[in-house]
């Protein structure tokens, strides 16, 4: 009994080590366990969240994925793109497909449902859905417009005699649920009804940059020779109208510089970003210096901001160069663009016919985009950008269209609340070469537009191949070249100054201040504090 009791204790004693020795290690594994798992919390938590930010600005969302790819280099990040290759969720593509009549992105399915139909979604991203735009019997009463409009189905939005086309033309609505293209063959069935088109839209020609610092010596002016050009001549008398968003006429840049101001569309809304700059890279004369000093500006606001940024339509833009013309324009700036479209074409045609000068941004929609309007018009000077180092901008577009290039890339100008932007885009390239058209003007205001054209493109200065390219056109712009090409003629009004109030204002502005020389020294470099980061929005 003893013995079985001594051999009972031996074995529940190696029971017990065995039993230790066992759990000893699971103790230290599962206090392991718990350590690596707070350890990679982070890391999987941060995996698990990153593919499902979504921004809704498509700019912010831009800089929201370069930020994370700072943080996780292995993510693959693609750049922000331009409007014309967002499809209608916002989303980047490899195609254009906003206002240009090129198809559309690679069609998304939902899930296993079907898949979208491309075509439509880039006709609706060029056109306003349900709206037409048709010349009219003018003798008509708006009773009778509404009348004729009842008939079709439609409704009269607004009618306008416009003097530059000779011609009414009525903005209608689409009532029912048929699409813009047969309603428009019902409507041009009638008697008294002309030309019947979609209501095209038009995009404005600036890129979201992010704010950097920037160099108050403006190098677009050295590029062009601006110093140089303007010992002979700073645009005086002559007039620029810029179609464009709403324009800071308070802004200190542009002190006694606007002439009238005209909103083709109406509302509250307030000055923008990017009508602003391109004023500015026109007409500045305060801490910045534009192209065209003394120039006087007709601002018309004809962009109001929608969903994806400041859009117009062909109506609007109508009502824009209507105004020019009556309001004594010689040049008009562009800086925007969409399809071919009829009636622009029209009131392009129109106003070229009358002597007026017009410039055009070619448009961003890069290298594999058609043409795009109006730069693409042979009446209209198109302009494609360059930077700092004479190379062209990217989202550029190019063509047989082109005819000059100018700096369009990391340009500093104005901006709303008397604030400095940096921005890019072939609408600030465009607005320099409306600034160089005036100087020319100025130095003799009888030359036709086709002359104007003809000594910007014959003065550039010539850019990557040898002769005119599709990328450059003729080369860069060269103010000094351009405004020594002019032979000076008695000074003779080419268009009508408004009013004698408006006439007096611009004489009495003439004083501008003397161009500063980039590579000296100068009051502007004392400015640059002033002019930081915290004093500059992000570039619209």
């Amino acid at each position: 009994m003893i013995h079985d009791r001594a051999s009972w204790r031996t074995r529940m004693r190696l029971a017990a080590l065995v039993l230790t020795a066992a759990v000893l290690p699971l103790a230290s594994f599962g206090s392991a366990v718990q350590a690596q798992s707070i350890m990679r919390s982070p890391s999987i938590n941060i995996g698990s969240r990153m593919p499902t930010i979504s921004p809704v600005n498509p700019g912010i969302a831009g800089r929201a994925v370069i930020g994370i790819d700072r943080m996780t280099p292995n993510l693959r990040t693609r750049p922000p793109c331009s409007y014309a290759y967002r499809d209608s969720d916002g989303e980047c593509s490899d195609r254009a497909v906003s206002s240009t009549g090129s198809g559309g992105p690679s069609a998304k399915s939902a899930g296993n449902g079907p898949r979208r139909n491309v075509a439509q979604t880039a006709a609706n991203l060029r056109t306003i859905a349900g709206e037409i735009v048709a010349e009219i019997d003018g003798s008509l009463s708006d009773a009778q417009a509404d009348a004729l409009a009842r008939r079709h189905g439609l409704t009269r939005l607004a009618s306008q005699n416009f003097s530059l086309i000779g011609g009414t033309i009525g903005l209608f609505r689409v009532t029912d649920r048929r699409t813009v293209e047969a309603a428009s063959r019902g409507l041009a069935t009638e008697a008294g009804v002309g030309s019947v088109q979609p209501n095209f839209r038009y995009v404005l020609q600036d890129q979201n940059a992010a704010s950097t610092e920037g160099d108050p010596a403006q190098y677009a002016n050295a590029k062009l020779r601006l110093p140089e050009a303007h010992t002979l001549a700073h645009g005086a008398n002559v007039t620029v109208a810029v179609i464009d968003s709403g324009i800071d006429l308070k802004h200190p840049e542009f002190a006694n510089a606007i002439t009238d101001s005209f909103d083709a569309l109406g509302g509250k809304e307030g000055p923008h970003a990017h009508g602003t700059g391109v004023a500015g890279a026109i007409v500045s004369h305060a801490r910045l210096m534009g192209s065209a000093p003394a120039a006087r500006i007709l601002a018309i606001r004809a962009f109001g901001m929608a969903l994806n940024g400041a859009e117009s339509t062909s109506y609007v833009i109508l009502k824009g160069l209507d105004y020019a013309a009556a309001h004594g324009a010689q040049v008009v700036n562009m800086s925007f663009a969409g399809p071919k479209d009829a009636l622009i074409e029209r009131g392009i045609a129109a106003a070229a016919a009358k002597g007026m000068v017009m410039v055009g941004a070619a448009g961003n929609a890069g290298p594999k985009s058609p043409p795009l309007y109006p730069a693409a018009n042979p009446n209209v000077i198109a302009v494609s950008a360059t930077d700092a180092q004479d190379k062209l901008f990217p989202a550029s577009n190019r063509g047989g269209y082109i005819a000059v290039s100018a700096p369009g890339v990391d340009i500093f100008l104005p901006a709303p609340d008397e604030k400095y932007q940096m921005t890019s885009g072939t609408s600030f390239s465009a607005a320099y070469i409306s600034g160089l058209a005036a100087l020319v003007l100025e130095r003799n205001p009888a030359l036709k537009p086709d002359e104007v054209r003809a000594i910007l493109m014959k003065t550039a200065r010539d850019l990557g191949s040898p002769g005119r390219d599709d990328l450059f056109g003729a080369g860069e712009a060269d103010a000094y070249a351009a405004v020594l090409a002019v032979a000076t003629a008695p000074a003779m009004p080419v268009a009508a100054v408004p009013d004698t109030a408006a006439a007096e204002k611009v004489s009495d502005r003439q004083q501008v201040p003397a161009t500063r020389d980039v590579n000296q020294p100068s009051a502007m470099a004392s400015d640059k504090p002033a002019v930081d980061a915290a004093n500059r929005p992000a570039a619209q």
